[in-house]
């Protein structure tokens, strides 16, 4: 049975993920305690079901140990499992809860939202936040991350639909760009700088274009220092690629930032991608992402 696990920080995204393997004809349960999970899959095996995706996060409380445990009996009886652990910064996580004005599930033993003030209920809400992720770190380790800090539904939708689409048996190769001014994502593995290499912002007739147009392309592909960055990360993820994936990693994350993430990083995510992708007889299923043109 194909199993997807969907996990992760209140605010990240869970439901909108779930909707997607929803869309591509998994069948999905919401908030299923641990403890029934192995009932849940025989139960399912009896009737035929070849595709489950299951969310579960800090609202079993204790019962929360048990997964990652249960992740390892799945897979021990043969289940191709797939864990996704949807992540966001604390403040991208305020900031969605004060736009929606819901409580954190962590605090609904804590005074009603109605009758703190505003510092109160931002410090009530990171302290919820925080403890959430005290209580989910060991089935994030176990688990694929994805940052969904500046990614749209939408946007998320389609990148979980690409995620299950890949075969669980092979490693999975995710390039991404992203801008250092909005921050690293915390979902990068290896974080590559590329703000050193020369800049198509400065060139009037490339500002507003992007990495993945002919014109900025063209002028990045007529630079060595570009073609020297490039085959750096290309010779050091050739050499720890295969002992990666000999540890049994599900998923790399490859990060390439430049200051805007919109030509530098960009180009090099798209190089770097078509590189490493199986056509070019490589082993690796590769995925990329542009965190800044997708938001």
């Amino acid at each position: 049975m194909e199993i997807v696990v969907i996990t992760g920080m209140s605010g990240s995204g869970k439901s909108v993920a779930l909707h997607a393997l929803e869309d591509i004809g998994y069948y999905c349960v919401d908030n299923l305690p641990p403890e029934l999970l192995q009932d849940f899959i025989a139960l399912e095996q009896k009737q035929q079901a070849t595709h489950v995706a299951i969310a579960t996060d800090a609202r079993s409380g204790a019962s929360l140990q048990l997964a990652t445990q249960q992740l390892k009996t799945l897979r021990a009886q043969g289940h191709h499992v797939r864990a996704i652990f949807l992540d966001a910064s604390t403040t991208t996580l305020v900031r969605r809860y004060s736009e929606t004005r819901r409580k954190h599930p962590l605090a609904q033993s804590r005074p009603d939202p109605a009758v703190l003030d505003g510092e109160e209920l931002r410090r009530d809400l990171v302290q919820s936040i925080e403890l959430e992720r005290e209580l989910l770190v060991d089935l994030r380790a176990e688990s694929h991350t994805v940052d969904t800090s500046a990614i749209r539904p939408a946007r998320l939708q389609a990148y979980i639909k690409e995620l299950s689409r890949t075969p669980i048996t092979q490693m999975t190769l995710v390039f991404e760009s992203f801008a250092f001014k909005r921050g690293v994502p915390v979902d990068a593995d290896y974080v590559f700088d590329v703000r050193m290499l020369p800049n198509p912002h400065y060139e009037p007739g490339l500002r507003e274009l992007t990495g993945r147009d002919a014109p900025v392309a063209e002028y990045l592909d007529a630079q060595s220092e570009v073609h020297a960055m490039q085959n750096s990360i290309a010779q050091f993820l050739q050499q720890w690629l295969e002992p990666l994936a000999r540890d049994q990693r599900s998923y790399v994350t490859v990060a390439v930032g430049c200051t805007g993430g919109q030509h530098r990083s960009v180009f090099l995510v798209e190089q770097l991608a078509r590189q490493f992708s199986a056509p070019n007889g490589t082993p690796w299923v590769t995925l990329k992402r542009h965190r800044e043109l997708d938001a």
